[in-house]
């Protein structure tokens, strides 16, 4: 295990910290979770900004999966709901949640999501993992923990939320 629950919930608290320093307070911030562990893992940085400012950050889901360029080397999972928070993305700032960072392709395909659902000021990245090997010229704003690893390896987030046992793992 290359991380432990409690280490995850240190790197979840400072990613928070990060947020709210760069966006100077909650002002006009929206979370959006990379379905599936983005989601849960949004939620939790939004109960610490909460815990931290005492407002509460609006959390959405943005599903990527029909926007995928990849689709044939890989197959699909069902789409999941794209659940946008009231009041919209729309001139705020919006903070991209989600597990870990690889190639960027779903990154790209998040960014793609966006468009078709509004026009945010800011959009900002923050992930659990960044194992590095980036096809595309993307970079996090906020990474819980920086992992090199080989392409031949797996990088797997379990969370308790979706899984029923949280850390991290690589092989």
């Amino acid at each position: 295990m290359v991380l432990e629950p409690g280490e995850i919930t240190r790197s979840l608290t400072r990613i928070a910290h990060e947020i709210l320093e760069r966006n100077k307070g909650a002002a006009d911030l929206v979370l959006l979770g990379i379905p599936s562990r983005g989601v849960p893992l949004a939620r939790r940085i939004a109960a610490r900004i909460a815990a931290v400012e005492g407002v509460e950050v609006p959390v959405g889901a943005l599903d990527v999966t029909l926007y995928r360029d990849d689709l044939r080397q890989h197959p699909a999972r069902g789409p999941q709901p794209t659940e946008l928070p009231p009041g919209g993305i729309d001139g705020r700032t919006v903070v991209l949640v989600d597990d870990v960072l690889y190639s960027g392709r779903t990154v790209r395909a998040a960014l793609d999501a966006m468009n078709d659902l509004g026009r945010p000021d800011v959009v900002r990245l923050a992930v659990l993992v960044d194992r590095g090997h980036r096809e595309l010229p993307i970079r996090a704003d906020h990474v819980g923990k920086n992992l090199p690893s080989a392409r031949t390896e797996r990088v797997m987030v379990r969370l308790e939320d979706t899984d029923g046992l949280e850390g991290v793992w690589i092989r």
